[in-house]
């Protein structure tokens, strides 16, 4: 079930209001409950039974943390434990998610005729694994007290808003707010608020850019070439698809998490407004990359065992972070480009230069960032070197084409908006306004308006792709 479809906001999420307010707004312990049943209901409504895999690793998580936090006077037990968590939570994102693609490396590398079963992809698989990973780590960093209830580590691991789409919470920022956590109006009204700005950025800019995104890149899938033109806007119309996307269903979700009374951590912050590709890292799904930094890259050594070790922990972090995207070359190639860009950084000291080095950095920045966005569209690498070559003139069908003239057009008033909002210009005009009772009307009444057109948007059935749905 999507934030952006009608069953979530015609009767999923109504429904779910009425229970935790109204029926349970007495016991703590009946509100987790409630939510941890609506949160499972919510999943198995696409994974009907992959629900069952998820429960599994509720289980197993809560149970390893009883033994980390039991075998706390062990350091050894404990490093033990500890292993076995990572191995089987990245064991079962290896037989569902690269288990094929694996299977499919081995044959060509040795000729054989391996034959696997195709095993469907559980829905927000690297999400759920990586926050379960999260609690027992953080148990034994003392980050966070370990759970004696399973119920707590389910609300934790399966909590809706984030469930299958991030941002990944890990469980030391809300480990406090599982028991005691303090619902308040001011939260509430914010947080919904903050849900119908993401519900905005994916039903009217997201799905709009999408359409246009699909255009020029199924010119390449099915073997045509598109103009250096239409490559180029075609690129920039991803970008902005999977910023508005992806930064809408965060925004939903944190601004779901606060309607009941959860604080998560910020996830976007203006992207494309970076001046190094390091900093573009720092600002684009920021769970996921301090995730990395935390859990793998600080513990592998991070930048403080010399030049070698620093380029190898980087190498690693960034073809894990191909990887979790998608068992696809393309994703691996993906990751492989910003790890030469992030060490080249590095290596020159450019990402520290003062003066026109900042200008030469935010447009390498962006240029690479739309390359890499090609990469990660790409269904493969043929696909993806077919574009690439179309951007640069390689192909036969020239700068210009009726295609570029018609959707840029059409696009003209969609794209300045959208490129506006990827700036903190509209946050810092608003923030300038008067605290006065007709502004905050006015706001009121845009939030509204917003809310309607987009739910009559997707009400009247409008293309409706999420891409990180599979992730």
């Amino acid at each position: 079930m999507l934030f952006s479809s009608v069953s979530f906001l015609y009767w999923f999420l109504p429904v779910v209001l009425l229970g935790y307010f109204v029926l349970f707004r007495k016991s703590r312990t009946l509100q987790n409950l409630f939510l941890l049943v609506a949160s499972l209901f919510f999943y198995a409504w696409g994974e009907k039974w992959f629900v069952l895999v998820m429960m599994g690793s509720i289980v197993v998580n809560w149970l390893l943390g009883l033994a980390v936090d039991k075998a706390r006077e062990k350091p050894a037990l404990a490093r033990l434990w500890i292993a076995l968590d990572v191995a089987f939570n990245l064991g079962l994102l290896f037989v569902f998610k690269y288990l094929g693609f694996a299977g499919q490396i081995v044959q060509r590398l040795t000729g054989s005729t391996l034959s696997l079963p195709a095993i469907a992809l559980p829905i927000g698989i690297s999400f759920f694994t990586f926050q379960a990973m999260s609690y027992v780590m953080d148990v034994y960093r003392q980050k966070g007290d370990v759970q004696k209830n399973v119920l707590n580590v389910g609300l934790y691991i399966a909590f809706f808003p984030q469930l299958i789409a991030g941002p990944i919470v890990r469980y030391e920022t809300i480990a406090e707010q599982i028991r005691n956590r303090k619902e308040t109006w001011a939260d509430f009204t914010s947080g919904f608020a903050r849900f119908i700005v993401g519900l905005s950025k994916k039903a009217l800019l997201a799905n709009a850019f999408a359409i246009l995104a699909d255009q020029a890149f199924q010119t390449v899938e099915t073997g045509q070439t598109p103009s250096v033109a239409f490559g180029w806007l075609g690129a920039v119309a991803y970008a902005l698809q999977i910023f508005f996307d992806f930064s809408g269903y965060s925004d939903m979700a944190i601004g779901l998490g606060r309607m009941f009374g959860f604080h998560f951590l910020e996830n976007f912050r203006y992207p494309y407004m970076a001046d190094s590709v390091s900093d573009f890292w720092r600002r684009w799904h920021i769970s996921l990359g301090t995730w990395f930094r935390d859990y793998l890259y600080i513990p592998l050594g991070g930048s403080r065992k010399g030049r070698g070790r620093t380029m190898l922990n980087l190498f690693i972090v960034w073809l894990l972070t191909g990887l979790w995207h998608g068992a696809n070359m393309t994703f691996v190639l993906w990751g492989l480009l910003y790890f030469v860009l992030i060490a080249g950084e590095k290596l020159t000291g450019i990402d520290k230069k003062g003066g026109a080095w900042r200008v030469i950095r935010r447009l390498y920045t962006l240029l690479f960032v739309l390359l890499g966005w090609v990469l990660f569209r790409a269904p493969n690498l043929s696909a993806a070197g077919a574009y690439l070559g179309a951007m640069f003139g390689f192909g036969g069908s020239g700068i210009i084409d009726g295609l570029f003239v018609g959707w840029s057009v059409q696009y003209a008033i969609l794209l300045l908006i959208a490129l506006l909002l990827c700036t903190p210009l509209p946050r810092w005009i608003g923030n300038k306004l008067p605290d006065h009772a007709t502004i905050r009307a006015v706001k009121a009444v845009g939030l509204v308006l917003l809310f309607v057109l987009s739910v009559a948007t997707l009400a009247a059935g409008s293309y409706n792709p999420f891409i990180y749905f599979n992730f």
